[in-house]
């Protein structure tokens, strides 16, 4: 019974996001995801440069290593994103810093799509742990928004070179934001993501090194597959479905795919920490279960808790406390770095 109430709970909360979305066309756009001289006309040759992508270590380095252009202002850290987009407020990275006292740990928060306000309770509660915090605005969202936009639609969207460009405009923002926290003296640096922002924090954990540990909330591997089967994306498949199929979405957004960086992800200094939903609607659990076994095949032993509630409902009690318990858990271990010889 409780559960069929949490289950027409996460649905009116689905609906309630879909205020203001509408279809729209597939674009390819190919020069935002990959820049360069050749036009791109076809799905078949945008999957071949994300072949090249997946295939290239480099793709989510940071550009440029310039300590140049941070300023801190009020609690605030703002920078330039290291990707130049149309919209002029996203190329201005906003990250909202919860002071612990201790140099000894940092940890980057990534939010879920569309979020409507960063999470002062996260941030109080562990800055007063010792932890400082930084909730960091992933690209269209907060300070980022596009004007008159009523959703984080560039980010994730039919415009498949858009949706490329976004998360690794996220993942560069990320590194940078990370770089910045290593040269202020910050030990240990960890991630944590939320559905969407964990495909961020994940992506950032499997190509820096100087994070020891991520914590992925809601997650799964395959972009693609997220979007074709999940509930919050129902629209983008709508507009995608007459154009793509799977098979070649799955190509196409290949770089963003975490299944693709599971070796890098079971690295020895890494620690990782997955909190999954087994009601989910929007991650669907079967495509959660199976980036952990690609995890586990490749070495990697993460620490999962399973809760039996939606989506949405994870930020309800107890979910969210227990959720909450397990990240301090995990957050409170000792780095694998420092326990070797």
């Amino acid at each position: 019974m409780y559960h069929s109430w949490l289950d027409r709970w996460d649905e009116r909360r689905a609906r309630r996001g879909e205020e203001g979305k509408k279809a729209t066309d597939l674009i390819l756009d190919a020069d935002r995801a990959f820049p360069g001289p050749r036009k791109i006309a076809s799905i078949e040759e945008f999957c071949v440069l994300a072949d090249q992508a997946v295939a290239d270590p480099a793709f989510f380095d940071e550009p440029s290593e310039s300590d140049q252009g941070f300023e801190r202002r009020d609690g605030w850290l703002i920078f330039p994103s290291d990707i130049a987009t149309d919209i002029a407020a996203n190329n201005l990275v906003w990250a909202k810093i919860t002071e612990s006292g201790s140099f000894d740990q940092a940890m980057v928060i990534f939010h879920h799509w569309n979020a409507g306000a960063r999470n002062r309770q996260i941030a109080n509660f562990f800055s007063r742990r010792g932890i400082t915090v930084v909730e960091i605005a992933m690209p269209y969202h907060f300070e980022r928004s596009r004007p008159g936009s009523v959703h984080a639609d560039y980010m994730l969207s039919p415009n498949l070179g858009r949706t490329v460009q976004s998360i690794r405009q996220g993942v560069l923002d990320g590194r940078k934001l990370i770089r910045w926290l290593k040269s202020e003296g910050y030990r240990d640096i960890s991630v944590f993501g939320m559905s969407l922002g964990s495909w961020v924090a994940g992506l950032i954990a499997a190509h820096d090194p100087a994070v020891s540990k991520a914590s992925l909330f809601l997650t799964a591997g395959s972009l693609a597959d997220m979007v074709w089967t999940g509930r919050a994306t129902r629209l983008i498949r709508d507009s995608l479905e007459p154009e793509i199929e799977l098979t070649d979405l799955r190509r196409a957004w290949g770089p963003l795919n975490l299944e693709n960086y599971v070796h890098s992800l079971a690295r020895p200094d890494l620690d990782l920490h997955i909190v999954l939903a087994k009601r989910d609607k929007v991650v669907l659990p079967e495509l959660s279960e199976r980036f952990m076994q690609r995890l586990k095949g490749a070495g990697a032993r993460p620490n999962i808790l399973e809760l039996k509630c939606g989506h949405y409902s994870l930020a309800m009690p107890p979910y969210i406390l227990l959720a909450g318990l397990s990240l301090k858990r995990f957050l409170s271990r000792a780095d694998k770095s420092a326990l070797r010889p």
